[in-house]
């Protein structure tokens, strides 16, 4: 008899493990963990920010844990493909070329500013503004072709930058290194402010506007569509809403994300 109860206390303990493995699956999330408010630490070194916190209502409602791995912006697809993480949560603009290697659920708008050191006699307020100048961008970014091009259809050119963090594109432009920072305003704002306005933002409305989502490798569409479950939730009991007004953003169309991804 005690060997029955024995016997059955551990099959009990290895189902309960189990059913608590299962419900505790972690999602493997690939973040460049310097780009605030999106994402960034803390200073109890946990992620914060827009996409932080979009993941973790996601998590909170589709009942799974989340493991951030902080990973250079120009890498992330490349893990993500590699299955070094399971989705993409670092305001990531959708565009067609990425879109055909990579899945998107589209979650925020934002778009492209430029800033300079405060008393620059160079103030750009336009993309042609920006030929023939030092120009601090972080790695991999989508601007860097989109200013290129403008450029180039001017004919002329751009010495572009480009650097590992957001932060260091902006100690550049501190330092005289580049004539201007360009990147999304949002991160520009939060650059300004932590600079103590030494950095400003020179242009006066937002340029090329995108559509921000979270990447998904295209040959795990259940992951796909288990976020997609828990993104309609979040929508509708108002979680999703409250986060896109606490960050000041605003929510794509489905018109708007069928032109990011070319359709």
């Amino acid at each position: 008899m005690k060997i029955f109860l024995k016997s059955a206390l551990t099959s009990l303990l290895l189902i309960g493990c189990a059913v608590q493995a299962q419900d505790e699956r972690t999602l493997r999330v690939g973040s460049d963990i310097t780009s605030p408010p999106y994402i960034y630490f803390d200073s109890n070194k946990q992620p914060s920010g827009f996409d932080a916190e979009f993941m973790q209502a996601l998590a909170k409602t589709g009942n799974f844990k989340l493991q951030f791995n902080d990973t250079r912006f120009e890498n992330l697809i490349l893990g993500l493909n590699a299955n070094k993480f399971d989705v993409i949560a670092s305001s990531m603009f959708i565009k067609p070329e990425r879109a055909k290697v990579i899945d998107f659920i589209p979650y925020a708008d934002a778009g492209l500013g430029f800033a300079v050191k405060k008393g620059s006699t160079f103030q750009p307020e336009q993309p042609l503004q920006l030929c023939g100048k030092r120009v601090g961008i972080i790695k991999g970014a989508a601007y860097i072709s989109t200013l290129s091009k403008a450029c180039s259809d001017a004919g002329k050119s751009i010495d572009i930058r480009e650097f590992p963090t957001s932060a260091e594109a902006s100690q550049a432009v501190l330092s005289g290194n580049v004539d201007a920072q360009a990147d999304d305003v949002a991160v520009l704002k939060v650059a300004m402010d932590k600079t103590q306005g030494r950095l400003i933002i020179s242009s006066k409305e937002i340029l090329y506007p995108v559509v921000l989502g979270i990447g998904i490798a295209k040959n795990h569409p259940e992951i796909k569509a288990e976020l997609e479950k828990a993104f309609t939730v979040i929508k509708g009991n108002g979680v999703y809403q409250k986060l896109l007004d606490k960050y000041h953003l605003a929510g794509p169309t489905s018109e708007q994300y069928q032109a990011a991804i070319g359709q």
